[in-house]
């Protein structure tokens, strides 16, 4: 029972991730029987290209929500990691045969809704361990609402890589048995312009070349980041008074449909009324105000699953100074990045109910960390 609940008992620090950092002695060893869950679409590259970048960032989101509800169910807290056109999750064994179960049947959905193939495959963490990769996690409250999973070590990149390089087919022995519940998800925005006074958003994949030098590299990175951009908040592509509802029979039929949810009378009217409730609740008012605020700060713009994944906003004379400072990290050979600009936004949602219960995915628009990707994979190529 301790090991299942590792992630529900780890100290929640308050202090800011790059003063973390510094204190790698706080990061805590995943427990070897504990799995790495990885969700990819293959061929994500060519989805973008075609104009899906919200379906690519939709079906990445529903892989989490289906492994969330299945962990939330058993009340196992479990970290996740949103990638753009995937996801890596960590759980524990009690929760690898329900879960994968549901991912299969998610898998099998997206193919049919969509033609689309997402990969869903696992791996032991002591495999991690027995391939001297290391894995370390640490829990940050980034602000009052929202809690992120930190991790050191290229553990989960690792794995990512193993997974993606091979399908293997997950079987599922009592299919009448297996539920997929995607209770929760929600696409219901427009792309999103930058807040007032900045010009653009910028999707960031950072790697750094040595596992050993992974904390201090990062931290002087978060830290140069803040001194060009400012806080996370200030920094968020989030704005209030841009979100704009995008609820048409096209959003809400791609919402039914990667929801493994039939596209008849019933459930189109239950999507259309909550729909409509939500216009209500954005206006405004106190509890729409509240939401909104919450909206922003539950944004998940800062991902660190072994790199720095991140979504910010602002001018390109603060990118410029940004990149600079970056070009000469990677002329040293202390880190690769890859780095995609756009004038949107895009966000995906999982929504339990709209009282502090939501958390909200965020990419570049035509799927930054996607393109972003695309310049490091290139990068990697040269450099071998």
């Amino acid at each position: 029972m301790e090991s299942t609940l590792f992630y529900n008992n780890l100290i929640n620090y308050k202090k800011p991730v790059t003063e973390l950092l510094s204190k790698t002695d706080l990061f805590k060893r995943i427990p070897d029987e504990w799995y790495i869950i990885v969700t990819d679409i293959k061929g994500s590259t060519a989805s973008v290209e075609k104009g899906l970048s919200e379906i690519v960032n939709l079906i990445a989101t529903g892989s989490i929500i289906a492994s969330l509800n299945i962990a939330k169910k058993h009340t196992i807290d479990i970290p996740f990691f949103f990638g753009g056109d995937g996801a890596t999750l960590l759980i524990p064994p009690i929760l690898l045969q329900e879960t994968m179960e549901a991912l299969v049947l998610y898998q099998k959905n997206i193919k049919k809704e969509f033609n689309i193939n997402l990969r869903v495959g696992n791996m032991p963490i002591s495999n991690v361990y027995k391939n001297k990769q290391e894995l370390k996690i640490i829990k940050v409250r980034i602000n009052k609402l929202h809690t992120i999973p930190v991790v050191l070590g290229n553990g989960l990149l690792f794995a990512e890589k193993i997974i993606k390089s091979k399908d293997v087919d997950f079987t599922i022995p009592n299919k009448q048995d297996v539920n997929l519940d995607l209770e929760g998800m929600e696409c219901r925005w427009n792309k999103i312009a930058p807040p007032q006074n900045s010009n653009e958003v910028v999707s960031l994949l950072i790697n750094s070349i040595s596992e050993s030098k992974q904390a201090f590299n990062f931290q002087k990175i978060l830290e140069k980041t803040d001194e060009i951009y400012g806080s996370l908040s200030n920094r968020n592509p989030i704005s209030i008074d841009k979100l704009e509802l995008k609820f048409n029979f096209k959003k809400i039929k791609t919402e039914l449909k990667a929801s493994n949810k039939k596209i008849g009378i019933i459930n189109f009217l239950k999507v259309w009324v909550n729909g409509v409730i939500g216009k209500y609740v954005y206006l405004p008012n106190q509890k729409g105000q509240k939401y909104l605020n919450e909206l922003k700060q539950l944004s998940d713009i800062l991902v660190m699953d072994g790199r720095i994944n991140m979504v910010i906003t602002g001018s390109p004379k603060q990118r410029q100074l940004l990149t600079e400072y970056l070009d000469d990290l990677e002329k040293n050979g202390l880190i690769v990045y890859g780095i995609h600009v756009s004038k949107r936004s895009i966000m995906s949602c999982y929504v339990q109910n709209r009282s502090e219960k939501h958390i909200h995915f965020i990419d570049g628009g035509n799927s930054g960390y996607t393109r972003a990707a695309m310049v490091l994979k290139e990068k990697y190529k040269i450099n071998i």
